[in-house]
């Protein structure tokens, strides 16, 4: 008999689809996801989850290149820099019109109420709805207003939302934290990209001409080559980028190194524009109460994603942040299973 799986889905920007590799790896491995509570992107995929959309949503956001992503991007003037009706208006089209209650499992969006103080549990209504107000990440998303209600990130308050699923009576708890600190590090695999993918990549780097710093060293040449292609395209929230091998990194080895592949380990040194010193503080706010959330309410199983992989804002590495994610998962359990035996 198949054991039944509650699966908590934590905030994290987008580092959020990792869950979906965590999603798959549980599957595979027989597990019965018989619930889910989710936060801001862990709401999101979660969402997509239960209306049975996954595959439909990983296909669409591993064809998303910078410019796609950008594209995406609804510039706003009033309290958030992203309006996000392009983003979900796009998950409305893969998902459909659809109802919480009519899912085909329990599912609970965490979002902070502003104007109250508080958490909001979303478990019946318009799924679009709560997954847009658990996602409305301050500073880059603008609030969804319901009533007299201004409602905003669930991470702010819950970026681990394990209570919604304690009285489940599931055989299991699955937690997903993407704000861990813990020193067993991963870095994104380098996966290959479509040849249209690459094709799109090569003809902007062609457009730069002499911008590029043909005189670096390889590792060095490709961070500059990404960082001025994000510039030329305009995007706001230019940050270095990580890419590296799937295997774990070892500790300390945090500071700028090439390997003979010429993969790279980048740390995230600072703040690189006002957005990301509000979004990295967001960060060090929400690594804090996961941590209250995990100790309150330990899962039976906790699956760490370092934060250190990507960016807040790299919502254009989704292939490589899928793979880690069922990466971490299979490791983890591996382990659970070997003990529970």
């Amino acid at each position: 008999m198949k054991k039944r799986v509650a699966l908590v889905l934590g905030s994290g920007g987008a580092r959020g689809y990792a869950h979906i590799g965590v999603i798959e790896e549980i599957e595979r491995r027989g597990y019965d996801i018989a619930c889910i509570a989710g936060c801001s992107m862990g709401a999101v995929v979660g969402g997509v989850y239960a209306a049975g959309k996954l595959p439909e949503y990983r296909r669409w956001i591993e064809s998303l290149d910078y410019l796609d992503v950008l594209r995406l991007v609804d510039v706003s003037f009033r309290l958030g820099a992203i309006r996000g009706e392009k983003v979900f208006g796009q998950i409305r089209k893969i998902v459909g019109e659809m109802n919480i209650e009519d899912l085909r499992i329990p599912y609970t969006a965490v979002a902070t109420d502003l104007t109250h103080q508080q958490e909001i549990w979303f478990q019946e209504g318009d799924l679009h709805q709560a997954m847009r107000a658990s996602a409305a990440i301050p500073s880059l998303f603008t609030p969804v207003m319901q009533g007299n209600r201004m409602l905003v990130d669930g991470g702010l308050l819950n970026p681990l939302p394990i209570v919604p699923v304690v009285s489940s009576h599931c055989d299991l708890i699955i937690a997903v934290n993407l704000n861990s600190t813990s020193q067993t590090q991963y870095a994104l695999p380098v996966l290959e990209r479509p040849a249209a993918f690459k094709q799109r990549f090569n003809n902007v780097l062609s457009s730069l001409g002499s911008r590029l710093p043909f005189r670096r060293a390889p590792a060095e040449q490709l961070l500059r080559i990404e960082q001025e292609t994000l510039q030329v395209a305009g995007d706001p929230w230019l940050g270095e980028p990580t890419s590296a091998t799937a295997r774990p990194a070892a500790p300390g080895a945090a500071k700028a190194s090439a390997s003979a592949t010429g993969s790279v380990i980048i740390d995230n040194v600072g703040p690189a524009s006002l957005l990301d010193l509000i979004n990295q503080s967001f960060e060090v706010m929400q690594t804090s109460l996961a941590q209250y959330k995990i100790a309150g309410y330990p899962p039976d199983v906790l699956i760490n994603v370092p934060k250190r992989v990507c960016r807040f804002f790299e919502f254009y590495k989704a292939p490589e942040l899928i793979e880690l994610g069922r990466i971490i998962a299979r490791d983890t359990l591996d382990e659970y299973e070997r003990e529970a035996r």
